[in-house]
C-alpha cells in the first residue's frame, strides 16, 4: 500500500452535534464514502435537513419551519416520501443531495453497531412499514420516519425543531395555512430521482447467487 492510499478525502460540512446550538458548527470530517470504515466497530449516523420553502430563512430563527429530512449512514441517505400506491415510500439518494429540496445542515445523532449489510437489511425491513400511500403531513411524514430510524439505531430522537410545525398543526390546525399544507405535503417522490428500497425476496436472493 502506497502513501497515497492512506490519504482520505475530507470535506467541509456544517454538522450539528447533540448538545450544540441549533446553528451548528463548522467541522472537517471524512466524506460519506469513508464514513462506513470505522475500526472501533461504531458507525456514525447523521440527520440531513433540507428546506422546503424559502420562508425557512426567516422562521428558522424562531424555531419554526417546513423541513424535509433523511438519515445518512454508510455513504447512503434514506428518506420517506408520498405516492399513491401501497408500496414502500422509502427511497435512497446521494447524501445531502435530495432532489427537490435545498440542503440546510447535517446533524450527528450518534453511532450504530450495524455494519453496511446489516444496516441495509434493517432499512429494507423498516421500509415495508412505510408505504407511500400512508404518508400524512401531520401524522406520518418524512421526519417521523427519520425519528424512527434514529431512535432504533442510536437511541437519540431527531431535534424537536425539525418536526415542530407538524406537532403544532395537530394541536391547532388553524396555525397551518392550507397553502402550506399543499406545499409541504404534495412533494411526491418521482421515478428516476431516487432508488426505491425493496426488501429482498427468496427469489431475489437465489437470482443474486446465480449471477
Amino acid at each position: 500500500m502506497g502513501q497515497n492510499d492512506l490519504v482520505q478525502t475530507v470535506q467541509y460540512t456544517r454538522i450539528e452535534t447533540i448538545g450544540e446550538s441549533e446553528e451548528g458548527i463548522l467541522a472537517i470530517g471524512p466524506s460519506s464514502q469513508t464514513n462506513s470504515c470505522n475500526i472501533s466497530g461504531k458507525f456514525p449516523v447523521y440527520l440531513n435537513v433540507y428546506d422546503l420553502t424559502p420562508l425557512n430563512g426567516y422562521s428558522y430563527w424562531f424555531g419554526l419551519g417546513i423541513f424535509h429530512s433523511g438519515v445518512e449512514a454508510h455513504g447512503a441517505e434514506y428518506a420517506f416520501g408520498a405516492h399513491d400506491y401501497p408500496t414502500t415510500g422509502v427511497f435512497e439518494v446521494e447524501p445531502r443531495n435530495c432532489p427537490g429540496f435545498v440542503y440546510r445542515k447535517t446533524i450527528f445523532l450518534g453511532t450504530t453497531d450495524l455494519g453496511p449489510f446489516e444496516f441495509r437489511e434493517f432499512i429494507e425491513q423498516l421500509a415495508s412499514d412505510y408505504n407511500g400511500d400512508s404518508y400524512h403531513l401531520l401524522l406520518r411524514n418524512c421526519n417521523h420516519f427519520s425519528n424512527d430510524v434514529c431512535l432504533r439505531l442510536t437511541g437519540h430522537p431527531i431535534p424537536n425543531w425539525v418536526n415542530r410545525l407538524a406537532r403544532i398543526g395537530l394541536v391547532c390546525n388553524c396555525l397551518l395555512p392550507e397553502y402550506l399544507q399543499v406545499a409541504a405535503g404534495s412533494h411526491t417522490i418521482e421515478k428516476g430521482c431516487y432508488e426505491e428500497v425493496h426488501p429482498n425476496t427468496e427469489e431475489d436472493e437465489a437470482q443474486a447467487v446465480l449471477t
